[in-house]
């Protein structure tokens, strides 16, 4: 392949060319002389692990970041993107990994915020109509008069998505796109993007899953360590050579790790009976649910977004008020007690909002390892800071946890998804504690982080701690837990062991295809009562 992908006699017309394009942070090249074209009318894959590059080039795509050096051509003018409203203009539209919404804005108010669209009754009646019309026909349903601060991450996804979809952007930067979806809104997103793409519309998209670049795109160009290192068309790709790309000889070992113990479980070390949560509509977002989780064991909970995971885990981690019912930790009753006092009695919690509530996005990574232990020894003493020992602790967690990207005295904001899920495993995993929440845990990472993270949470069960995993990606859930629980509106449909697992009836059960409203009444009558539960019957 060579620097483009595109040969020397293809007579498409292209929509973007990208020349030599390069960006440093901190005198540290993110992306070095990068060149790809983007051609009107295809799907182009945009590989690479995290801190390969990817999400500054398409910033600077978008608008965003501006080159260092290089050149950007549009319909074969050369353009000088000085903020996002010009590449708005120009009709390129990113959706980025990590969300850009106005939390107490609605929906509705977020898409068309800084579009000139008036706010008048009538006038967010017609947007609120529209948006509902384009979250029906792409599968991409979401009440466009709720705040956004109401809505799970995976529906904060789908606004963002939706918000480029309304603007009608000629390219379209799609950053993890399916990160947080369900399988099957994955594919009507895949349609969405297929049809835009047969109407004219040049599509980037990002992704570290490897079959969605095989299945989903026309051309596909890989990135390593800020470099373009090889574009062609992806129908002559194969799956060992991209990943030969992407990594190199780093990917050695990477998925060798697979087995499940084979040891019991051990005693409980977190139970919960009959929780009722309230969501931040006002009404009941979890439903009476009741489950344990046992030492050496991984109990996964799989559901489609917007189904009480987020409520739930949140409730776990003291974080969420409206609480009743008892939660249990190594034995101590914790339902009254909030987040720092569970963290002290065992409980590690990596939540899935990384920079809004894993990591504090303005503070250094030297100050966010030690969030946890900031006010004891020996990170302070009589009130005061010890700056010697918390960069020695944040230097060793950072060399333990292959933590990349960080620099004296930046903002953990400008390093990527991977290296920051690592930094919070890292503060969680190494301070005492007897059983893990992880919340989407590896979501948006490429191969290799995301199967760090895995081992990490293997790990934690083989080291003889309970962990409670959350995940919308079942194919993670079914791999890495002993018991599958399946969520749906609040309530626990479904319980499975790991070798009774019926894959076509979980993905069932996640999205009510098989519930009625008696079988969900007995669910509900099953949590009340403790009793581990079943399958539901089809």
């Amino acid at each position: 392949m060579d620097a483009t992908g595109v040969k020397g006699d293809d007579t498409r017309a292209v929509s973007l060319q990208v020349r030599d394009l390069s960006k440093s942070f901190y005198g540290v090249a993110a992306v070095d002389e990068v060149s790809f074209d983007l051609v009107s009318g295809e799907i182009h894959g945009l590989l690479g692990e995290n801190g390969a590059g990817k999400s500054t080039l398409c910033s600077m795509l978008a608008g965003l970041y501006r080159p260092d050096s290089g050149r950007m051509l549009l319909d074969g003018q050369t353009v000088h993107l000085r903020s996002p409203e010009d590449a708005a203009t120009l009709g390129i539209g990113m959706v980025y990994q990590h969300f850009r919404l106005v939390e107490r804005f609605t929906v509705a108010e977020n898409i068309v915020l800084g579009r000139g669209i008036g706010v008048g009754r009538q006038a967010r009646r017609d947007v609120e109509r529209r948006v509902h019309e384009l979250g029906e026909e792409y599968g991409l349903a979401v009440d466009a008069s709720r705040a956004v601060w109401q809505l799970s991450v995976g529906e904060r996804q789908r606004v963002e998505i939706l918000k480029q979809l309304f603007r009608g952007a000629r390219v379209l930067i799609l950053d993890e796109p399916t990160a947080v979806l369900a399988p099957h809104e994955s594919d009507r997103l895949f349609e969405a993007v297929r049809r835009m793409a047969d109407a004219g519309h040049a599509v980037v998209l990002v992704s570290h899953k490897m079959q969605e670049i095989l299945g989903h795109t026309d051309r596909v160009t890989v990135l390593r360590r800020g470099r373009n290192v090889g574009s062609g068309e992806t129908a002559a790709q194969t799956h060992a050579a991209l990943a030969a790309m992407m990594f190199g000889s780093e990917l050695a070992g990477v998925g060798s790790d697979v087995e499940h113990s084979s040891r019991s479980p051990g005693p409980t070390v977190l139970k919960v009976s009959d929780l009722r949560v309230t969501g931040d509509h006002g009404r009941a977002a979890v439903d009476g649910v009741s489950f344990e989780v046992r030492r050496f064991q991984i109990v996964g909970v799989a559901g489609v977004a917007g189904n009480g995971q987020r409520e739930l885990h949140e409730a776990l981690a003291g974080l969420r008020s409206g609480v009743t019912g008892s939660i249990e930790i190594d034995g101590h009753d914790l339902s009254g007690a909030g987040p720092k006092a569970r963290h002290r009695a065992g409980l590690a919690y990596v939540p899935e909002d990384r920079l809004g509530t894993g990591l504090a996005a303005g503070l250094t990574i030297e100050h966010n390892m030690v969030l946890r232990s900031f006010d004891r020894a020996p990170h302070s003493a009589a009130g005061r800071l010890k700056a010697r020992a918390i960069r020695e602790t944040s230097g060793r967690l950072v060399q333990e946890f292959d933590v990349r990207g960080a620099r004296d005295g930046m903002p953990v904001s400008f390093m990527s998804g991977g290296n920051l899920q690592k930094a919070i495993l890292a503060r969680e995993l190494t301070e005492d504690h007897e059983v893990l929440v992880a919340a989407s845990p590896t979501r948006g990472l490429d191969m290799s982080a995301a199967e760090t993270v895995r081992g990490h949470v293997r790990r934690e069960r083989s080291t003889g701690r309970g962990v409670l995993l959350f995940s919308e990606d079942l194919a993670e859930v079914l791999e890495l837990s002993d018991v599958v629980l399946v969520m749906f509106k609040g309530l626990i449909v479904g319980r499975f062991e790991r070798d009774d697992v019926d894959v076509e009836h979980v993905g069932l059960l996640m999205t009510g295809a098989s519930v009625t409203g008696d079988e969900v009444h007995r669910g509900h009558e099953d949590n009340q009562s403790g009793i581990r539960h079943r399958k539901v019957s089809l």
